[in-house]
């Protein structure tokens, strides 16, 4: 069973309080100009989409390379709640993720009874409909895009990064995370331990859904104008590139990643001929010298050894078992415990 952290709660949240009001300060003071809120609006946004497609990917185990049609749908949601028909932003950002939690669940239930390629091939489709649909809907621009107020603020954006990253540790630690957990370890031996394996796939869907969705508010609410092709297949290539180049599975590291690729990618704006090639070369070779991945199994928790609880230390107990044991309270109601293991920090 969890026990509560009360001291190690107040210093994480008096941390994200800390770091908040300085970002805030160097932005109010104009100590970061334009460029650089950009910068820092830009690896939020890329650090939201790279912890939505984690429950998914990395919790789940569901490859999945449609994810920007979920971007897509909070995206454009939001922008006409805004636009159209003048909603406050914050409930358009929250329309907007909702819209793509329930796109989520119908594309979702009757697909996730699929595995590997064909999962990929029908979230990559879903993602291509959603594209064609608004490039061919006048009502928000067509192809020629939708202009769209800058409202996305470090206030939003902070808020929606810090709720998701949350959301994701409290779920994966708990009990319906690690049976989500078993079913990426071993689908079949999950299923024979009485987690619902399909359950939880949808659930982990809709989680991520949502978490896209609110990214694709907020980035349509920064970049002043959404067009389809900002939503296309590379898109989700490099959401997933997030993920897999910070290490599956890994929570930190898909946050890593997604800041440091983003970075990356804003240096090479100098070089537009060679800049893809740049980039590609980067990525080469951080997976031949680091193939697990950028940050790879390691917790947070481990490079602060005060702030590891007597859960974190369990290192011999795999997910697949931890999440197991998880799953048989859960599937015949001899248990409902959870112990948060090493797949809620990784």
């Amino acid at each position: 069973m969890v026990k509560p952290q009360p001291r190690r709660a107040a210093a994480v949240a008096a941390g994200l309080i800390l770091i908040y009001a300085v970002v805030q300060f160097l932005l109010t003071a104009r100590i970061l100009d334009r460029f650089y809120e950009n910068v820092l609006m830009n690896i939020g946004i890329n650090v939201l989409a790279a912890v939505s497609l984690h429950i998914v990917l990395g919790l789940a185990g569901q490859f999945s390379i449609g994810h920007a049609g979920f971007l897509a749908v909070g995206a454009y949601t939001s922008a006409v709640l805004t636009q159209k028909l003048d909603m406050p932003f914050a409930v358009a950002l929250l329309a907007g993720a909702l819209a793509a939690l329930l796109v989520g669940l119908v594309v979702g239930i009757p697909s996730l009874r699929l595995r590997g390629d064909y999962l990929a091939i029908v979230t990559l489709g879903f993602a291509e409909i959603v594209r064609i649909i608004l490039l061919n809907v006048e009502y928000v621009g067509g192809a020629a895009g939708m202009q769209v107020s800058h409202l996305t603020s470090w206030t939003a954006l902070y808020a929606s990064v810090v709720a998701a990253i949350l959301v994701t540790v409290h779920f994966t630690r708990s009990a319906h995370g690690r049976a989500t957990l078993a079913l990426r370890e071993d689908e079949i031996a999950a299923a024979a331990m009485g987690v619902n394996t399909t359950t939880y796939k949808v659930m982990a869907f809709a989680l991520s859904a949502f978490f896209a969705g609110l990214a694709g508010g907020l980035h349509a609410h920064n970049f002043y104008v959404i067009q389809p092709s900002n939503f296309g297949f590379l898109k989700s290539f490099e959401i997933l590139v997030f993920v897999v180049l910070g290490g599956i599975g890994s929570l930190p590291g898909a946050i890593l990643a997604a800041t440091f690729l983003t970075l990356v990618s804003i240096g090479l704006q100098a070089y537009p001929e060679v800049r893809m090639i740049l980039y590609s070369l980067v990525l080469i070779l951080v997976m031949l010298f680091r193939p697990q991945g950028l940050w790879g199994t390691r917790s947070i928790t481990g490079f602060f050894p005060g702030f590891r609880s007597e859960d974190d230390g369990a290192t011999e107990e795999t997910a697949a078992e931890a999440a197991a044991e998880a799953g048989v309270g859960l599937g015949t109601g001899i248990g409902t415990g959870s112990t948060p293991g090493q797949g809620g920090a990784r």
